[in-house]
């Protein structure tokens, strides 16, 4: 298989500088604020961003040092299946968050609702747009259990 790189475009800044104690998910970081830092050669590629409120960032997991099949989740005592979760030790270290865009100025995006390690970097942003992005859902697995706890749960050292 051919050797696949990327190569960041800036960096997350948010106020969470340890993994113990973080949100989360986005919903748990409800007014957490933080911003991008895009690398001034890809400002001309944020035109028109402004207009939409929320955005979907891909970034690296990038304090992640191994990668393990099968996990216990934060919102479950049990051993799961990695690809069931969103457990950060991954084959490819690979986040998602939809954050609330705040505004953009120059290169600085200002954004909100951020359950991001601090300078995490920055792979690509998308518009998030509902009538894409969020299909009717028939079930969601073992965190159906799970409902409505995430807002309170907290991270920790498990996933370092």
């Amino acid at each position: 298989m051919t050797l696949i790189r990327y190569h960041p475009i800036g960096l997350i800044h948010s106020p969470f500088t340890n993994l113990s104690g973080m949100p989360i998910q986005p919903s748990g970081a409800l007014g957490v604020q933080g911003w991008v830092d895009v690398k001034p050669e890809f400002q001309p590629a944020l035109q028109d961003l402004e207009g939409f409120s929320h955005l979907i960032l891909l970034y690296h997991f990038h304090r992640v040092n191994e990668v393990a099949l099968t996990v216990t989740p934060f919102l479950d005592t049990e051993k799961r299946g990695l690809f069931a979760t969103r457990a950060p030790k991954r084959p490819n270290p690979i986040g998602l968050s939809i954050v609330k865009l705040l505004k953009v100025e120059a290169n600085i995006l200002r954004i909100e609702n951020v359950d991001i390690l601090d300078e995490t970097p920055l792979l690509d942003i998308k518009p998030y747009v509902p009538y894409f992005d969020r299909p009717g859902v028939e079930r969601v697995g073992w965190l159906e259990k799970s409902k409505g706890q995430v807002r309170g749960k907290k991270s920790d050292e498990r996933f370092g």
